[in-house]
């Protein structure tokens, strides 16, 4: 009787192999669902961080003005003195805050007493509708 017993007892012991496909659909049913929302999450990360940044850039353009009375000719001068007189930066301490979340150099335009910073965004190219401004 012992021995009838410990049978039935190992038999029931693993799983089945239709037990085991059902648990790998359902895991791969969760991780098509789950995937592109962490994706989606991860984009609008970076763009959030690109647009802080474009503004602490702004922030240093404009501490850059008032000290020089004019617009930098570049970014780097928001790094590294000129020939400026009343210079007082750095106004950016690190080379890498002038790069995107991508990877990329924003971009600095100046026309007049006017200037814009942008990011081309994940596509890498400006004049496209990802552009961060």
């Amino acid at each position: 009787m012992d021995k009838r017993k410990d049978e039935m007892q190992r038999r029931d012991a693993g799983f089945t192999l239709v037990e085991i496909l059902l648990v790998v659909v359902i895991i791969g049913i969760l991780a098509s669902v789950a995937v592109p929302r962490l994706t989606g999450a991860a984009d609008k990360a970076r763009n959030t961080a690109a647009k802080q940044a474009i503004s602490n850039i702004e922030s240093a353009i404009d501490r850059y003005e008032m000290d020089c009375a004019r617009l930098p000719d570049s970014l780097q001068n928001l790094i590294t003195q000129s020939n400026e007189k009343n210079w007082d930066g750095p106004y950016i301490r690190k080379a890498e805050s002038l790069k995107d979340p991508w990877g990329n150099d924003y971009q600095y335009t100046k026309q007049g007493k006017t200037y814009t910073v942008a990011s081309a965004g994940a596509d890498g190219n400006f004049g496209t509708e990802d552009d961060i401004k």
